[in-house]
């Protein structure tokens, strides 16, 4: 989303989050795409708090840190894709009469004030019109997306002092959507969990479009705090013994048992809540669920399957927890998986490749997104 230039070039995916920085760039491979650069730098705490960038000039110098020891192949492009924080962006699906391309572009800003947040003023809007599953309406539905331009700004201009020209900019759960859902249609409402090192994001999808988004700062970070503290070893220590630690069979031994304590809180909050989020989807009418509607002739089996959230996706850092899946699908009594952040980029049943793990990859799900809409731009 809102795009500054048209992108006819290649370019590069860069995810921002408040603890590291993500770089993916692609490249064309037959009918597939393969991984031609990539890059994790970590932040310390406090340059980015919240979304909100807090130091600037020490930004730019881990931009540029990325940009100069990035893996495999040397970055021979400045153009960038760069993800917006969720938790500051406005998110939401309308409806629209139908009408001419030019006309639209001067009603939405009108209609999306009755909605957003924040005076129209003080923000970036984009919109795109999002395509219908059946059959055809008579009225368009649109996604609209809104940041404040005090949020915006700082990201615009850290990338320009790192020498790099910003060609688009887009919220995390559209990289998470894209990544995520085969060829990017979903006739059914899915839930992705992104559960992330600095926190998780809540993104309903269905269709050819996010319908509702939500952020929280419960975080895999906060599962190695609690392990640190409760048994009082150093964060590195805390962090490898999560990484071992297996939900569904290592409860055995003490040490087991005061790890599966530590985290016990913040997955127990982690479930209720995707519960709330269930919830809410379920609760709403058809006809008021985030702007879909089953009236224009949906058919029956087809309605069944719109009026729950029938399977759960999970990326991000925090995903590798051994045994969440299960123990999520348990306590939700829903089908939860890991998500396949390569389903759009490699050949199908491929899920990692020799360069960067599955596992790994899991925490590459924004950046990959970002770079599968660079590359898909400039050979479509």
């Amino acid at each position: 989303m809102l795009e500054f230039l048209t992108l006819k070039q290649e370019a590069f995916g860069l995810d921002f989050s408040d603890l590291s920085l993500k770089i993916a760039k692609l490249k064309k491979r037959g009918k597939f795409f393969s991984l031609a650069s990539w890059l994790e730098v970590k932040l310390k705490p406090g340059i980015i708090e919240e979304g909100e960038i807090k130091n600037e000039s020490v930004l730019i110098d881990a931009i540029k840190t990325g940009l100069n020891n990035v893996k495999g192949e040397k970055l021979k492009t400045k153009n960038v894709i760069a993800s917006l924080p969720e938790k500051k962006a406005f998110l939401q699906v309308i409806r629209m009469p139908k009408m001419e391309e030019g006309e639209l572009k001067t009603a939405v800003p009108f209609e999306a004030e009755n909605y957003i947040p924040f005076p129209i003023e003080e923000v970036y809007l984009d919109f795109q019109i999002v395509r219908p599953i059946y059959g055809h309406s008579d009225y368009f539905e649109i996604l609209i997306v809104a940041l404040p331009k005090k949020t915006i700004d700082p990201y615009v201009s850290c990338l320009k002092k790192a020498g790099l020209v910003p060609r688009a900019f887009e919220v995390e759960s559209q990289s998470i959507s894209r990544a995520l859902i085969k060829n990017g249609t979903s006739p059914f409402p899915v839930l992705m969990v992104d559960f992330g090192r600095s926190g998780t994001s809540f993104i309903i999808f269905l269709g050819s479009s996010p319908r509702f988004t939500s952020s929280s700062p419960i975080s895999s970070h906060k599962l190695t705090e609690a392990i640190s503290q409760n048994l009082n070893i150093d964060l590195i220590e805390g962090e490898k013994l999560k990484l071992k630690y297996n939900l569904q069979t290592s409860k055995k031994t003490i040490k087991d048992k005061k790890v599966f304590e530590a985290i016990k809180p913040t997955l127990n909050n982690l479930v209720e809540q995707i519960k709330k989020y269930l919830y809410y989807y379920q609760t709403h009418s058809a006809s008021e669920r985030f702007g879909f509607d089953m009236s224009d002739g949906t058919p029956g089996p087809r309605r069944k399957l719109l009026e729950k959230i029938d399977k759960i996706l999970l990326c991000g850092r925090g995903a590798n927890l051994k045994g969440l899946p299960d123990f999520l699908s348990f306590e939700l009594k829903a089908r939860v998986e890991l998500g396949n952040p390569w389903i759009n980029i490699l050949p199908e049943l491929l899920k990692e490749i020799p360069e960067l793990s599955f596992e790994e990859s899991l925490g590459y799900t924004t950046a990959l997104g970002l770079a599968l809409r660079g590359i898909k731009r400039e050979y479509d």
